[in-house]
C-alpha cells in the first residue's frame, strides 16, 4: 500500500491530519475523548470536518508523560479504530511506538502508522511496518517523553542539521527492515526535546528538510511554544498554530497535524492558494 493509495491528494494540496488522542492525560485535550463512545464521536467529527487522515493514540508524548502498559494502549485505540472502520470513517493512523499496537491497529483497520521515535524504541516497529506494507511517519526525537525535556540536548552543528542527519538515519534502519522507501514520510518532531529557538529553526528551515526528498508532516497544534510567544492557554493557541501551518505550507510541508480541523483546512487552503499556483 503506497502513500498514493492511502493519501491521493498528497503532493496536490496540503493534507489535514486530526488528532484523535484517545487518553486521559494529553497536554491539549486530555480526558476529552478517553472513553471508547468519546473518542468515535470525536473520529466522526474529524471526518465530517474533512480531515485527510485521523491520528488515533493510546499514550501521551507531552513532555513528562510515563509510559503506557501495552494492554492499556491497546484497549484505548484498537476498539475505536475498529468501530471508526466499520463505520467507514477514515483513513485512520495508529499513532504508537509499539510495534504490536501497531500490528493489531493496522489488523483493525488503520492505514498508517505514526512513530513519534522514529523507529527507535521498539524497532520490530519497522518489521510491522514492513510486513503490513503499509506507509510509516517517522519521527525526529532525544528521548521518551518523560526524560525529552530534562536539561538541554546539544545539536552538534545546530538542530536542522542535526534533526536532518537523524531523519536520515531513521530512513536508513526503516528501508533495512524493509519498509518501502516510497511509503515513509518524516516529521522533525517540534517540541519533542527542543528549546523555543530549536522549534523556530526548523520552521523557519523546513525547506533544508524537504530536500530528503519525503513528504514532511509538521506538528505544531497548541504546542507549549506558542504558549511562550503568545502568552495564549492552550485552547487559545488556534491563531498561532494558523500562523505555524501556513509557514510551514511556504517551506515545503505536505501534511498539518492538528486539533483544530475545519479552521486550519482553511488556513491551507489559501496558503496553498498563494504556494501551489502555478507559476509560483
Amino acid at each position: 500500500m503506497t502513500l498514493a493509495d492511502v493519501l491521493p491528494g498528497l503532493g496536490q494540496r496540503t493534507l489535514v491530519m486530526g488528532v484523535l488522542n484517545v487518553t486521559p492525560d494529553s497536554f491539549s485535550d486530555g480526558g476529552q475523548n478517553a472513553t471508547e463512545s468519546a473518542a468515535i464521536a470525536h473520529g466522526e467529527r474529524l471526518s465530517a470536518a474533512k480531515a485527510d487522515l485521523i491520528d488515533v493514540g493510546g499514550e501521551s508524548t507531552k513532555p513528562g508523560a510515563e509510559s503506557v502498559p501495552l494492554d492499556v494502549e491497546l484497549a484505548r485505540t484498537v476498539p475505536v479504530i475498529a468501530a471508526l472502520t466499520a463505520r467507514g470513517i477514515g483513513p485512520l493512523s495508529i499513532d504508537t511506538t509499539k510495534a504490536e499496537v501497531a500490528d493489531r491497529a493496522i489488523a483493525a483497520g488503520a492505514r498508517v502508522i505514526n512513530d513519534v521515535s522514529g523507529g527507535m524504541f521498539d524497532p520490530d516497529i519497522l518489521a510491522v511496518a514492513a510486513q503490513r506494507k503499509v506507509p510509516m511517519v517517522l519521527m525526529h526525537t532525544r528521548a521518551r517523553p518523560q526524560d525529552m525535556q530534562r536539561g538541554a540536548w546539544v545539536y552538534p552543528g545546530g538542530v536542522v542539521a542535526a534533526v536532518r542527519a537523524a531523519l536520515e538515519d531513521a530512513v536508513a534502519r526503516a528501508v533495512d527492515r524493509g519498509v518501502d522507501p516510497a511509503s515513509i514520510v518524516l516529521d522533525p518532531g517540534i517540541g519533542f526535546g527542543k528549546t523555543l529557538d530549536e522549534n523556530l529553526d526548523l520552521l523557519a528551515h523546513l525547506d533544508q528538510l524537504v530536500l530528503l526528498g519525503k513528504p514532511i508532516l509538521i506538528g505544531t497544534s497548541r504546542k507549549s511554544f506558542l504558549g511562550k510567544l503568545t502568552g495564549r492557554e492552550v485552547h487559545q493557541r488556534a491563531f498561532g498554530t494558523a500562523a505555524t501551518v501556513a509557514l510551514a505550507i511556504a517551506r515545503g510541508a505536505a501534511i498539518v497535524r492538528v486539533h483544530d480541523v475545519p479552521e486550519m483546512i482553511d488556513v491551507c487552503r489559501v496558503a496553498d492558494a498563494i504556494v501551489r499556483r502555478p507559476g509560483a
